[in-house]
């Protein structure tokens, strides 16, 4: 994959640097070491802490898809349910607590009642003061819209990808969520009810034109959302394969950099950067919560958490999940802890999405001056004109937030390429268990 994206024409040769760079780095800092001990440590200090919590149950699986996620089984998901409320208290038993907390998937609303419930235990035990939960189109009725407004949600983030019928039908959303036009339809509707509604969108899918793309725009524009989140298409090597054999076509990323123009240009006009590729109307949660939590603990099947330096993964196996909480157990199988150099570089690439690094902030942070510790990574990026220092700042240009949209999209695809890997872990576990079995 690498090799072919270097062969692509028209690509700027900082961004091959980058991309080669990146990739590098996630070779080895996404390697997880297996783990059946690995205990989170009490929470000392008062850095805030955001909580993600997963849900893995879909009504579809799309093929874009990287995430942990299964087909819709009302029993597995009740089960799923109930254990993930247990393993939410043992966060509070370990002394933890939350500012904010970001329910993802997976569709999240798949069972609103069992998800109501979920979200009242954490209000009842932590100081939960922002709450932001994904959903799908069809999910926009008027009694989810109720519960979820009713459960405190500030913040609904609906997975549109796009409002083009042929690529709906293409990535197999078509039938289950609607139309474009169906779908532009319930977003008006639900507009107001929440303080942000947010739109999540994905652009360079393998047949996409820039006429469809600036169709997607026009009908944004026209819909006035409070925000926008453009993602890239950053799916797995794995799943973009796939998905290149249902839509035809491979990935071009020297148009993903025209389209990334069109999208930036465009929204401009009636919308503030928020991060390299999310754009606001107003001051609000954003999905890449790792922006603004330098910590964050992850649960529910699937999920990686980032705590003390220590970034480590939820078994992917759901019933092997449900089994390890009932058993009194944090179901975590594998860690990874970071050197100080790779937290000052993770640190420099999230705030840096954000658009700017407060300088002084991280050197109290770690106790040491990052101008120093970082050195070749500033100085690259001020030789390229992708960042510039204002006072105790460190600030994006408009150059400089593709070059930070390239890493994040590479960062994703690395992370998308480590869940694959735990997904095929399981698959061998069960062949060889069958095995045995039958022995």
């Amino acid at each position: 994959m690498l090799v072919e994206f270097f062969k692509q024409p028209g690509l700027l040769i900082a961004e091959k640097f980058i991309t080669y760079a990146v990739r590098k780095k996630n070779a080895q800092c996404l390697r997880f070491s297996p783990t059946t001990s690995f205990a989170l440590p009490p929470k000392t200090g008062n850095i805030p802490t955001g909580l993600y919590i997963h849900i893995p149950f879909c009504e579809e699986l799309c093929p874009y898809c990287s995430f942990n996620r299964v087909e819709f089984q009302e029993d597995l998901a009740k089960r799923y349910f109930r254990a993930l409320r247990k393993e939410i208290l043992m966060y509070k038993e370990l002394g933890y607590d939350f500012k904010v907390l970001y329910v993802g998937g997976g569709t999240p609303t798949i069972l609103i009642e069992e998800l109501e419930s979920t979200i009242r235990l954490i209000r009842e035990n932590y100081d939960v003061v922002e709450i932001s939960v994904e959903t799908n189109p069809n999910h926009l009725t008027g009694t989810n819209l109720r519960i979820l407004k009713n459960s405190g949600v500030n913040r609904l983030s609906v997975g549109v990808q796009t409002f083009n019928d042929g690529l709906l039908q293409g990535l197999k959303r078509y039938h289950k969520y609607g139309s474009g036009a169906e779908i532009a339809d319930r977003l008006k509707n639900t507009q107001g009810i929440f303080h942000t509604l947010n739109v999540d969108l994905i652009f360079n899918f393998p047949t996409q034109t820039r006429e469809l793309l600036e169709k997607d725009l026009s009908i944004i524009l026209d819909l006035g959302m409070d925000q926008v989140t453009y993602y890239p298409l950053m799916s797995s090597t794995q799943t973009l394969e796939a998905m290149s054999r249902e839509l035809g076509g491979n990935i071009d990323f020297a148009r993903g950099r025209r389209f990334y123009n069109i999208i930036s240009e465009t929204l401009s006009s009636r919308y503030r950067a928020s991060t390299a590729w999310c754009f606001s109307r107003n001051d609000a949660l954003i999905d890449e919560y790792a922006v603004h939590f330098d910590e964050y603990a992850g649960l529910g099947s699937g999920s990686i958490g980032h705590l003390g330096g220590t970034a480590y993964a939820n078994t992917f196996d759901i019933e092997s999940y449900i089994e390890h909480i009932d058993h009194g157990k944090l179901p975590i199988t594998a860690k990874r802890e970071f050197t100080l150099r790779e937290r000052l570089s993770y640190d420099f690439l999230m705030k840096l999405f954000g658009l700017n690094l407060d300088i002084e902030l991280l050197n109290a942070k770690y106790g040491v001056n990052i101008l120093h510790r970082l050195w070749p990574e500033i100085t690259f990026f001020r030789l390229i004109n992708g960042l510039q220092k204002r006072g105790n700042k460190l600030l994006l240009t408009t150059r400089g937030r593709y070059y930070w949209f390239v890493m994040m999209r590479e960062f994703f695809i690395g992370v998308n390429n480590f869940r694959d890997y735990c997904k095929e872990q399981i698959v061998r576990s069960r062949e060889i268990s069958s095995i045995i079995k039958m022995l």
